[in-house]
């Protein structure tokens, strides 16, 4: 939002200086991104008197100028095609930068004969484009005086950001309400006095859709003349960056800037009947003012004449009826339109307007009369005219409400005590009116335009915000004992050990959106209705992400499309199974795509595997303080991963990860190539460690006894699992057996049809002595006896 100082005090009477208005600006909690003062800029620029213009004497385009400053005559060389005796322009010194050029003028000497200076032109001030010739001001512009108070840049502009909840300071009044309240001024009077209507408007007002349009302001004015606008007004628009066009038009836009009240005027000669507030009709066109044309659907709402769209609500008018220099009778148009249909549909078709801006947030419900009645009257006073009776359709909305606001209360949610008396005035300078006043409470009405107070909590923020956030003392919380408590929750703590530990496997973090297209959601799994949004950031992020390797895995195809086709990203955040609070997930997903790359120089790159992603999992998982050793693995990953290549690790019936290679099908509707790998790790089912009483033990332990290794190999049917055999022999005897691991698989002649065999090796460490041979034997029987217990297999011969 930019405004002017000059603006702003068109609605606050201050003395207050641009600093302090900047100060409680950000105080109020409206931030100050920017303060451009061109007269900084152009402070050393002055108005100086051509007093003669010879030819150069070695360069035919060339001219020689003496220059009166004001304060000397100076010599300056010149190539201007206007330069000439008599003109007055502006003039820069040596050392002076000039910013539209970027550099600081020397004295030099160009073809033999020195310049002191330079005649500038709008370019090189950068207040157009122009540069064919210098800047020629007016024969009694004052010689010697700044040229930027001379043109009016000497206005500060003022740029805000605005939180979506403060509606009302899209406007410059609202602004100037805030800071009269915080105590820089008085807010001056806003005059809206009718316009008394001449004649009955030929035109009516047809509302189909309320819920679209609740009401909707008319009036027909003819005879009117449109040209440019006054400077005044020409002014104020350049400063924020808009494009003067012609009066009628600079009205609107000046309105919709000055007061939040965004507004609209049609050619009425080229309006066909009256104007009708309805949906949108499949196949219908609009060729808009910003020169594109759209297609309208059942859910866009469109002020429409009765043969064809005219504009659409809320976000840009229509080409057709837009008004031109020939426009002679207007119709204007001050009406509500639904902020979530006027958002959906700019978000639809791409627009951004300064109108959908403002409607999106929600317009003043009060000032639709008042906003047409001072439109008129500048259209009026600016292109003459002729107005008809007001035409109303719809009503005024039911905006009223009072709220009771606890005194104390000021001091029990914001810590500071602010009086009684204070906390009257400041609410009544925002516009609220008090009602009713007891010892502890006061009941107040909610003005029309502040749509986002709706609690006594509400009026607290208004009371503290406008005596100062500063005005809050720091207190420290009390402390049960002398040692702080952790400032992370367990939860919290695995969320940053999973980031860490993933880093350091050498994946790169990614942060992605937590809406997604439906049609990608329905690739991951049945989507639940309650997962969609009713008003989306964007059309394409229409749903809540139900797993967060859709955006990993598009992210990975853009890489690659950019020639980075290996690739490792992980994400830690929510996933979502329905709208419930229970009904979210913290995940730590990743995806690899393309080769592994090598650790060292002596090892070739292979495509990643499935294995490599179960080797992501197991590590967030042991960081996250898992019990990985009790893990199984079941082959029931879900239908986006490649049934045969991808597993599920389960403590239990509890499902603690997923991995495995993609599905190709899925990698095709994404466009991305593959391989590519993926893993969810779902954090908030890792179990919490059990306290336990007793002695710490150390975390290692080395045994001075000599460890033994024997091998076995198992005949068991070929669906048993590897890990299954892994198991059973760690089980045998937990605290001799050190490691057990597998180190061949093979099927064909002498394990038999269906068969296979499995060989493990098993490390046994001794802690208390040396194993005999007979201990070696004992317990050897145990671990063939507990495989084949666990898997009828028999040990092979």
């Amino acid at each position: 939002m930019k405004f002017t100082l000059s603006w702003l005090k068109d609605h606050l009477d201050t003395d207050a200086s641009l600093e302090r208005i900047v100060e409680t600006l950000t105080s109020l909690g409206l931030e100050v991104e920017s303060v451009h003062d061109r007269s900084k800029e152009l402070a050393a620029f002055r108005i100086a008197h051509v007093v003669s213009a010879e030819k150069h004497p070695d360069a035919d385009k060339l001219r020689v100028l003496v220059v009166d400053t004001g304060s000397a005559k100076v010599q300056v060389v010149c190539g201007a095609p206007n330069a000439r005796a008599g003109l007055k322009g502006v003039f820069a010194t040596e050392g002076t930068y000039i910013p539209g050029s970027d550099i600081t003028l020397k004295k030099g000497v160009i073809r033999g004969v020195e310049s002191q200076g330079m005649m500038c032109s709008e370019r090189e001030l950068k207040l157009s484009d122009e540069h064919n010739g210098i800047i020629e001001l007016p024969e009694d512009a004052p010689v010697g005086a700044s040229f930027a108070e001379y043109a009016g840049l000497n206005d500060p502009v003022i740029d805000i950001s605005l939180t979506p909840d403060r509606a009302d300071c899209a406007g410059v009044r609202g602004i100037a309400r805030d800071l009269a309240a915080a105590g820089l001024g008085t807010l001056k009077p806003l005059a809206a006095e009718p316009v008394k209507g001449a004649f009955k408007s030929p035109f009516d007002v047809r509302i189909e859709r309320t819920d679209a349009c609740p009401m909707f302001v008319g009036r027909y004015i003819r005879g009117v003349k449109n040209g440019p606008s006054p400077k005044w007004l020409q002014d104020k628009l350049l400063a924020i960056g808009l494009r003067p066009i012609s009066a009628l038009v600079d009205i609107t836009n000046y309105l919709t800037f000055d007061l939040a009240r965004p507004l609209h005027v049609f050619d009425a000669d080229k309006v066909h009947g009256g104007i009708v507030v309805r949906m949108g009709r499949p196949g219908e066109t609009l060729q808009a003012l910003n020169g594109k044309a759209y297609e309208l659907d059942g859910e866009m709402t469109v002020v429409a004449d009765h043969e064809k769209a005219e504009a659409l609500a809320g976000i840009v008018g229509g080409e057709e009826t837009g008004c031109t220099e020939t426009t002679v009778n207007v119709f204007l148009e001050a009406a509500l339109f639904d902020p979530t249909r006027t958002a959906h549909t700019g978000r639809r078709l791409g627009i951004d307007s300064d109108a959908r801006y403002r409607f999106e947030r929600g317009v003043d419900p009060a000032a639709v009369l008042p906003g047409a009645e001072r439109a008129t009257r500048l259209i009026l006073d600016l292109c003459g005219g002729e107005p008809s009776e007001l035409v109303v359709a719809g009503q005024e909305p039911e905006w009223r409400r009072t709220l009771t606001l606890r005194h104390g209360r000021v001091l029990g949610l914001g810590g500071v005590d602010v009086p009684v008396a204070e906390q009257h005035r400041i609410l009544e300078a925002l516009g609220f009116r008090t009602v009713e006043k007891q010892d502890d409470r006061t009941t107040v009405e909610v003005p029309s335009w502040r749509a986002d107070v709706q609690g006594e909590a509400d009026l607290v923020e208004e009371v503290l915000r406008v005596h100062g956030y500063d005005a809050i003392p720091a207190t420290p919380m009390e402390r049960d004992s002398t040692v702080a408590k952790p400032a992370l929750t367990a939860g919290q703590r695995r969320a940053v050990t999973a980031k860490r530990t993933l880093a350091a496997r050498g994946l790169f973090e990614a942060v992605t959106w937590s809406f997604m297209p439906s049609e990608v959601a329905g690739l991951f799994g049945d989507l639940d209705p309650g997962l969609r949004l009713v008003n989306p950031i964007s059309a394409d992020l229409d749903v809540m992400r139900p797993s967060i390797l859709p955006n990993l895995i598009q992210a990975a195809g853009r890489n690659a499309d950019r020639g980075f086709p290996d690739v490792g990203l992980f994400e830690v955040g929510p996933a979502y199974r329905d709208p419930t609070p229970k009904g979210q997930d913290l995940v730590a997903a990743g995806v690899r795509a393309g080769s592994a790359v090598p650790r060292h120089w002596a090892e070739k790159a292979r495509p990643v595997d499935a294995y490599d992603a179960k080797a992501d999992a197991l590590a967030v998982l042991e960081a996250a303080g898992a019990p990985t050793a009790n893990l199984q693995v079941t082959t029931d990953a879900p239908g986006w991963y490649h049934p045969g290549r991808s597993g599920v690790l389960r403590l239990g019936p509890t499902v603690l990860a997923r991995f495995g290679e993609l599905h190709p099908s899925v990698l095709d509707t994404l466009k991305v190539k593959g391989p590519a790998v993926g893993f969810e790790v779902f954090l908030d089912a890792v179990p919490q460690p059990k306290k336990k009483g007793g002695t710490a033990k150390p975390l290692l332990q080395l045994s001075p006894f000599q460890p033994v290794e024997r091998d076995f190999a198992f005949v068991v049917d070929a669906g048993v699992e590897a890990d299954k055999i892994v198991r059973a022999a760690k089980g045998a005897d937990k605290a001799l057996i050190k490691d057990v691991g597998v180190f061949d698989v093979y099927q064909g002649a002498g394990v038999g049809e269906g068969r296979k065999s499995v060989a493990v090796s098993v490390t046994l460490q001794p802690t208390d002595r040396t194993l005999t041979e007979e201990d070696i034997e004992a317990i050897g029987q145990k671990i063939v006896a507990a495989v084949a217990k666990a898997t009828g297999g028999s040990l092979r011969a």
